[in-house]
Parts: C-alpha cells; sequence; structure tokens
C-alpha cells in the first residue's frame, strides 16, 4: 500500500495529473477535465465551476502490485489548510511544476514543507507540451533549495531519457569514482542509489511530461511503483489511525476519512466512546474492517474532528503552514438568518479548523486570503440557503505575555462571590510553545471535574488577552485551590447551597486569570513574512521606496544575471498591497513569494479587538452578566 499526495501551486496541472493516473492505470474509463467540470476528484460544484481544488479528494489505483491510495490537494494558498491535513499520512508524494511557469512561490513553500517531515518526493514538470515551455532543473534545484536528479530531458515536446548519476554521486563514493573516471557505472547500481536517496529524501528524481497528452506519465508512474516507500503496517498490531478530513453525508451525518497505519478497525467497535456504524474502504466499497495502510469513510464517530486520532497517536500535532493571520466580520443579507448562518459556519468549521469561528454580537471567522472568503460565500448561498456579505478583512495580531503574574480569590472571602477557590500565576513561553498548564496543588485536593473545569477555562479564556487578541504561548500554574463539599444536617439532608460545583471555578477563573495577567503586562504584536522579490534590474530603484513605505526591511538584495533578488521581512498587513503594486512596477515581470515567518512587537497605539466574551476585565460588568445567565 502507497498513500501519495498530489500537490502544486494553483493551475499547475495537479488535478489534471491526477486523472491522467487514474486513466492511465484503468482506474476510470474516460478522462475527465478540469475546464469542463467533470474531474473525478473535484467532486464539489464550486470546484468544478470555478476550476480549483478546494478539499482534498481520496482515489485509488494500482502499479502492479503496488495499491495507491491518492490524495489530491489544493494548490490555492487560501485553501493550505487542506493540505496540512493530508501531510500527516503521506507515506510519499508528487510535487507538480508547470514547465511554462517554473518554480512558483507556493511550490517553493510546499518543497520545504515536505523535506522537513522527510517525506520522500518525485518532481514531475507538467506542461512540456505548452508554449514557452522549459527544460531548467538546475533553475528549479536552486529556487527549491534541493538535489534534484534528472530523469530525462525534452525538447520541442520530445522526452529522452536521462542518467542522474551526476546529482546521485555527490552522496554515494562508488558513483562518484565512477563519474569522476568516466566509467560507466552498472545500471542496478544507479537504479538502488536513486531509490536509497529517494526514500531517505535526499534526493528528488524529476520527470517531465504533459498531464494533457499523457506524454511521460507511464516514466511517472514507474517511478511511484519503485522509487517510492510502501507501508502497509502490522495488520495484526493495535489500531492505531488519524482522521485527516471530516464531510457530512446527503442526511447529514458526519463522515471521517480514516487513514490506518497499523492493526484494523472494525463495524461495531468503539472508539472514543462512540461506535463504528459504517465503513467505506476506498478501492473496495463497504467493509466490514479498514486494515493497516487503507483509508476509508468511517461513519458513526459522531463528534470526531479533524485531527482526532485512531489508538495510539502516530504523528505529531505540531503546525506545518503558518496560521491564518486575517479575519472578517460575516453578515447575513436577511436579519433572521443570523442563527441558520452561525449553524452552517459550525458544519464548514468542522471541516476546516482553521476557520476559527467566533459568536457574540457578530460572527468573525479566521481566514488566509480574499478567494477563502469568497468561497465560503458561494458555499453558504449554495448549499446552506444563506446569502452573506463581509465586513473588512483586517490582520489578526496575537498578545505576548512581558512578564510574571499571580492572583488569588478564596471562598468565602470577599469580594470572591463563588464556592471556589482558585489561584493562578501566568508566565511567558517561547513563541510556538503553545499554552502548558501545571499544577502546584495536589491533584486529589478537590475532584478532579473541578481541576479540568479550570484547565479547560483558562485555555477558553486565553483567547482574548489585555487587548482582546489570544494569548497563544505562556505557562499558567495552578497555584492555590479548594472547594466546599456538601454539608450533612442532623436529620441527614444536604444542603447543595453550600456545595462547590464545576461551574463555581468556570467562573472564577476568568476572574483570577485576567487579574494574573494585568499584573504580568502584554504587548500586542503583528504577523510578519518573510518576502523575496526577483525584479528585472531596471526595475530596483522603483521598488525599493515602495518597499519603505510598506514597511518592509530589505535585509539581502543580490544580482542574478538581468535581475536582482530582494530578501527581507515585511508586515502581513502589507504583503497584499505590495502583490497589487508590483506588477506595474515590473511591467509584469516582478516574482513575489512569501511566507509568515514570526509575530512583531507593534510599533506606535496597540490596536485593540472587541471583546466578545462578558469581560473579566470588568469585574462589575462580569458579575453582572454572570448573574444574569445563571
Amino acid at each position: 500500500m502507497l498513500t501519495l499526495g498530489i500537490l502544486a501551486h494553483v493551475d499547475a496541472g495537479k488535478t489534471s495529473l491526477t486523472e491522467r493516473l487514474l486513466h492511465a492505470t484503468g482506474a476510470i474509463d474516460e478522462l475527465g477535465s478540469v475546464d469542463d467540470g467533470s474531474t473525478q476528484t473535484d467532486t464539489l460544484a464550486l470546484e468544478r465551476q470555478r476550476g480549483i481544488t478546494i478539499r482534498s479528494a481520496v482515489a485509488c489505483f494500482a502499479i502492479g502490485d503496488v495499491t495507491v491510495n491518492l490524495i489530491d490537494t489544493p494548490g490555492h494558498p487560501d485553501f493550505i489548510a487542506e493540505v496540512e491535513r493530508v501531510l500527516s499520512v503521506l507515506d510519499g508524494a508528487v510535487l507538480v511544476i508547470s514547465a511554462v511557469e517554473g518554480v512558483q512561490p507556493q511550490t517553493r513553500i510546499l518543497m520545504r514543507v515536505l523535506r522537513r517531515l522527510r517525506i520522500p518526493t518525485l518532481i514531475f514538470v507538467n506542461k512540456i507540451d505548452r508554449v514557452g515551455a522549459k527544460d531548467d532543473v538546475d533553475g528549479y534545484a536552486q529556487r527549491l533549495d534541493a538535489t534534484l536528479v534528472r530523469m530525462a530531458t525534452f525538447h520541442n515536446g520530445v522526452i529522452e531519457p536521462a542518467n542522474g548519476i551526476e546529482a546521485l554521486a555527490e552522496r554515494d563514493d562508488e558513483l562518484l569514482a565512477a563519474f569522476v573516471d568516466g566509467r560507466p557505472a552498472p545500471p542496478e547500481r544507479v537504479r538502488a542509489a536513486l531509490k536509497a536517496q529517494t526514500q531517505q529524501c535526499e534526493a528528488h528524481p524529476v520527470f517531465f511530461g504533459s498531464a494533457i497528452t499523457g506524454a511521460g506519465v507511464d516514466d511517472l508512474l514507474r517511478g511511484i511503483a519503485e522509487l517510492l516507500p510502501t507501508d502497509s503496517g502490522d495488520p495484526h498490531g493495535q489500531a492505531r489511525g488519524a482522521v485527516f478530513k471530516v464531510e457530512r453525508d446527503p442526511a447529514g451525518r458526519r463522515l471521517a476519512y480514516v487513514r490506518m497505519f497499523e492493526g484494523a478497525l472494525g463495524v461495531r467497535e468503539t472508539v472514543n466512546g462512540r461506535t463504528v456504524t459504517g465503513i467505506d474502504v476506498f478501492g473496495e466499497g463497504p467493509r466490514a474492517h479498514v486494515r493497516a495502510g487503507q483509508i476509508a469513510k468511517v461513519s458513526g464517530l459522531g463528534d470526531v474532528r479533524v485531527g482526532d486520532a485512531i489508538g495510539e497517536p502516530r504523528v505529531s500535532a505540531e503546525r506545518n503552514f503558518a496560521p491564518p493571520t486575517l479575519e472578517a466580520v460575516v453578515v447575513p443579507v436577511k436579519d433572521g438568518d443570523a442563527g441558520v448562518l452561525y449553524a452552517a459556519l459550525v458544519q464548514l468549521a468542522e471541516q476546516d479548523p482553521l476557520i476559527n469561528l467566533r459568536r457574540d454580537r457578530e460572527i468573525t471567522v479566521s481566514l488566509f486570503g480574499e478567494v477563502q472568503k469568497e468561497v465560503i460565500q458561494a458555499t453558504l448561498a449554495a448549499d446552506y440557503g444563506v446569502e452573506v456579505t463581509f465586513r473588512e478583512t483586517t490582520t489578526v495580531h496575537i498578545e505576548q505575555i512581558v512578564g510574571v503574574g499571580e492572583s488569588c480569590e478564596v471562598i468565602a472571602t470577599a469580594p470572591n462571590p463563588f464556592l471556589a477557590t482558585v489561584g493562578l500565576r501566568v508566565e511567558p513561553a517561547p513563541p510556538g510553545s503553545g499554552v502548558t498548564y501545571r499544577l502546584e496543588v495536589e491533584l486529589g485536593s478537590m475532584p478532579y471535574a473541578f481541576v479540568r473545569a479550570v484547565e479547560e477555562t483558562v485555555r477558553e479564556t486565553l483567547r482574548q488577552g489585555l487587548y482582546g487578541w489570544a494569548v497563544p504561548d505562556c505557562v499558567v500554574t495552578m497555584t492555590h485551590s479548594g472547594y466546599w463539599a456538601r454539608q450533612s444536617h442532623a436529620h441527614g439532608t444536604f444542603d447543595k447551597s453550600m456545595s462547590s460545583t464545576a461551574g463555581d471555578f468556570r467562573n472564577l477563573t476568568p476572574l483570577v486569570l485576567m487579574d494574573a495577567l494585568r499584573q504580568a503586562g502584554t504587548r500586542v504584536c503583528e504577523p510578519m513574512h518573510r518576502f523575496r522579490l526577483d525584479v528585472p534590474a531596471e526595475a530596483l530603484a522603483a521598488v525599493m521606496p515602495v518597499l519603505g513605505r510598506l514597511g518592509a526591511t530589505p535585509h539581502d538584495t543580490s544580482r542574478r544575471g538581468p535581475a536582482y533578488i530582494v530578501e527581507g521581512l515585511i508586515p502581513a498587513a502589507r504583503i497584499h498591497d505590495l502583490g497589487r503594486e508590483l506588477p506595474a512596477l515590473t511591467r509584469g515581470e516582478g516574482d513575489l513569494d512569501s511566507t509568515f515567518d514570526h509575530y512583531q512587537p507593534v510599533r506606535g497605539v496597540a490596536p485593540e479587538r472587541p471583546r466578545w466574551d462578558h469581560n473579566p476585565l470588568n469585574r462589575k460588568e462580569y458579575l453582572l452578566h454572570i448573574q444574569r445567565r445563571v
């Protein structure tokens, strides 16, 4: 079994290649077309209408005795979250590059992550039949910062086999000696080195072809079967798998896409307290079990979410791409549609957790870009009958803790109105480390339900700091705890009004935590992107002042042939402005590549975001809300 991902920059021909692979292996009888909206994997009406992949899709085919589960992923950067989820279940990947456009911004981002995760990757240079197609393996290698092994050359659309021994010899002494001496190395020795270096992610074979005409596809299929690692896992081991996609069937029931790594999962088995009611294995149909190496749609898992593990987690939950740095308020066109809108967005958030839905007086969603906003708008109208508009897209900031703060409120001691004692200390943590919750009280000092209530409330409360932005990185320590148990009277009854509940701890925790946060202090930080500009030499003088006006900081400028490469940092809020101005500044010849790099403290007045909670920073207002709710 081989689980294979097809990845690319948008419009490189990724879905057309998927279609060609399915046809060449006999999995489908007729070729579909992206332009006609008839491809096997773009099944959403919106995908067919727009000609882009929005949701990942799974198909199955065989190459000899290798069964391939192929996952077609979106290429547009606004849907990078879909790619994020797929990476965790891949055995190997094919990265598609257009022979006309070459290495594009998303291509570079994908390759960096594939190499960091050590996912063996083949390169397929597509569209060699198009006018302007170039054979530029050396340029690809430079742009991707990777060792590429040429498997062929092409000229005027004609592909000729090639021997990539020179690239392989860099890591193989025997091949290096043969290359230096001018001796031909045995073909089987070259093939063995190619396979080993590919599977160790040290080298990446490059194939040429055309998904439209089918040229070079047979060579790619042989490369997939011979060079990428198969992984069926132990079918008799303990069941381990991962959920990488969630959708709903026509009846509204959740379906989880599960990749099994070890063992098997069967119908009527219990997973996280839920009973499996159905299994549909890709390539086989409804079955009683899904086994190691297979992918299936599994029903009956209730509120399952993307990223949930089946059995012991096999992969890290570490984020591979930057989080969304934009957000926008969603407004229903009809006033009475607010409830339906929220319910619809809850379902969309099941499929894409990074939407990060929030609701108070208004409904806000996190975004990667404007195209994603358009797709959400069209999906709500087509699938849920809700017409919406969006307010202006704004940049998402975060808050970083500056110092250490501590606060405590004791049961039955003014001004604490709740039957709970909670003491918390907050401290800064390294960027990207997340929220760490610790106990300085004994775990058995009070019921576990109360301890859990405090931790859950801490994590929820930290979604809004002193300025209304999330506090993603900190250490929170519970320093004090206390509760009242039910008091028995002489006649044997209990006084429930004098007994602590989990609600007491949930209500008190935000007051204590925000007081500690106020003592520690926070600073608001904005997302910064690392950019790379490729501009004609004559346009450099016009580009540099614009970078200054947009708040960018160039760190390195170097000449490369007739062009200059400019690298540096720019606020995420201005990257779209730079993209809009670049074509006019460079007569359409400029190339911009950017990716999230880090958060940087905002200069000047810190922006604030309106709160959607009961505002524990204002004790009087908060208690009024709580009492009214109770």
